[in-house]
């Protein structure tokens, strides 16, 4: 396969990389930045309007990942398309999605323990000592001790996940390892979904009632159960709803009065 991406091509990645989280919401949290981040590679791999519109809605998927280590995606994500672009290839475009999924959440887990649990923590403490004193060197070193090691992140990361992706890629489909991949893929995509639902959704009832004089909680009882059963209970109705074209703007609106109502009744 000849390489149609350039130098220039993946700096165009990497500065617009920076604009990642500017149109982050609630619903697919950093999608369109990371689109926006591909536009350049979209448009130099793709010459039909057709296909550019395609790729393009391919990564308006829910992505979410610590920004310093995104580029590292935006790389392999980026051999993927050039891949797929090749007429003599025949990949699953379902795969690049797939691959993102996979990576995002462990390497926001490096990511967020590296950059804001050691760097962040190191740069602050040695740029307080400097302020205490009244020395200007205080927030200067701060900003260099956290930003550098960052930088480095997002320029090695860019271009390792590029060339990981181009000199490996083909080699794992023709000796069938990508379908495998895509199977393990699948499933750690499922435990990231089961455990965003777990953490990121305390749906929790105050509901009790008396029996034989002692005083019982619904709540208890739920736990008892399958611990996080409400959170599980209010994602299924949700993806039942959208499965049935249930508008994602009316299903946010109605979620958020139907919690206010029912923390104010005393159910939630």
């Amino acid at each position: 396969m000849n390489n149609k991406i350039t130098k220039k091509d993946l700096r165009s990645v990497f500065w617009r990389s920076f604009a990642l989280q500017g149109a982050f919401n609630y619903e697919k949290m950093q999608n369109i930045g990371y689109a926006f981040s591909m536009e350049p590679i979209i448009k130099k791999l793709y010459s039909n309007k057709d296909d550019q519109a395609s790729a393009l809605t391919r990564h308006l998927a829910l992505f979410n990942c610590t920004p310093a280590m995104t580029p590292t995606i935006l790389g392999i994500t980026t051999a993927m398309e050039e891949q797929y672009s090749d007429d003599s290839n025949k990949m699953d475009p379902d795969s690049i999605n797939s691959v993102k999924a996979a990576l995002m959440a462990p390497l926001a887990g490096v990511g967020d323990s590296l950059l804001f649990g050691t760097f962040r923590v190191i740069a602050a403490g040695i740029g307080a000592s400097f302020a205490k004193q009244g020395s200007i060197l205080g927030p200067i070193l701060f900003l260099l001790l956290y930003n550098i090691p960052a930088w480095l992140l997002r320029i090695y990361g860019l271009s390792y996940g590029y060339k990981w992706g181009v000199n490996s890629l083909e080699k794992i489909q023709k000796n069938g390892v990508m379908n495998q991949i895509m199977s393990i893929v699948g499933i750690i995509g499922m435990m990231v979904v089961g455990g965003m639902v777990a953490t990121m959704l305390p749906v929790k009832t105050t509901l009790k009632f008396s029996m034989s004089g002692a005083t019982v909680k619904l709540q208890s009882i739920f736990n008892q159960i399958i611990p996080n059963l409400l959170p599980l209970v209010v994602t299924l109705l949700v993806f039942w709803l959208i499965r049935k074209k249930v508008s994602i703007s009316k299903l946010t609106v109605a979620v958020l009065i139907l919690g206010i109502l029912l923390h104010v009744v005393g159910i939630l």
